[in-house]
């Protein structure tokens, strides 16, 4: 059933391009600074958190710029995804009542958007390591499979959400408070080191922390992913995914009546 509700949306792999697309744009429409705020918003939040944790809190971690930016950058997808994804049928109230598709098209195409979104953010990203000299490793092929990880993770929970969403829409509130724990409880402004030892294994129960602390050991630290790290992803991404698909498809049909 999965592998023929996958054939089906790859039939419309165009329309969820456009729809992705379409959003993308309508988000900057009308913006003085258009597509630049992709460009200035992760900006100016490494330069306020820099600032107050580089020289108020001290912390001390070999290119802390980067180290900063990038968590900025993959925790800003991740929430960015599952938010827009939350509102992705709600917020077509038309379209899910008088044409027929697979509703899930609005997620995964709201998921592209975020990714359009992080791909002009990475751009200051590349900067910054020319600019610091940061060495290129072979290391750097694991970056495109722990970024799919990321990807599949906020899809599922997008499901998720954008389900629930239609039925409580203290959800979206809800939501907003999770997101701001886990930006605190994910190690984004910090090193996991921070915590105890055994404190550390149930911090790494969250998939995106190990993420994160993959991506930067990859990227800016010219380490290789640990096969563990890789597993517990594979797997976290495959389990979000698939319950995301079942809560989405059980609640999916009474869609056009509760909106």
């Amino acid at each position: 059933m999965i592998v023929k509700h996958l054939k089906e949306l790859y039939g419309y792999r165009n329309l969820i391009w456009q729809l992705a697309w379409s959003e993308f744009k309508l988000r900057y429409k009308n913006s003085i600074l258009g597509y630049f705020w992709s460009l200035l918003e992760p900006l100016l939040m490494l330069l306020v958190l820099y600032v107050v944790f580089s020289n108020l809190m001290r912390v001390q971690v070999e290119y802390y710029q980067l180290f900063l930016l990038l968590g900025i950058i993959l925790w800003g997808f991740f929430s960015r995804a599952t938010t827009i994804g939350m509102f992705s049928i709600v917020g077509k109230p038309s379209m899910v009542k008088k044409i027929y598709f697979p509703r899930d098209i609005f997620v995964i195409s709201s998921c592209i958007t975020a990714l359009l979104m992080s791909i002009f953010e990475s751009l200051i990203f590349i900067m910054f390591m020319v600019f610091f000299r940061v060495p290129i490793s072979i290391n750097l092929v694991y970056v495109p499979l722990i970024l799919s990880f990321l990807f599949i993770i906020s899809l599922g929970f997008s499901l998720i959400l954008s389900a629930l969403n239609v039925f409580y829409r203290d959800v979206q509130f809800i939501w907003q408070v999770l997101l701001q724990i886990g930006y605190f409880g994910t190690p984004i402004l910090y090193t996991i080191d921070i915590f105890p030892k055994y404190l550390q294994k149930f911090v790494l129960l969250n998939p995106i922390a190990r993420i994160l602390i993959s991506a930067r050991d990859t990227i800016i630290y010219s380490s290789p992913a640990k096969i563990e790290d890789l597993l517990f992803m594979f797997l976290s991404s495959i389990f979000f995914l698939l319950v995301g698909y079942i809560i989405f498809s059980r609640l999916e049909p009474r869609f056009a009546e509760e909106i």
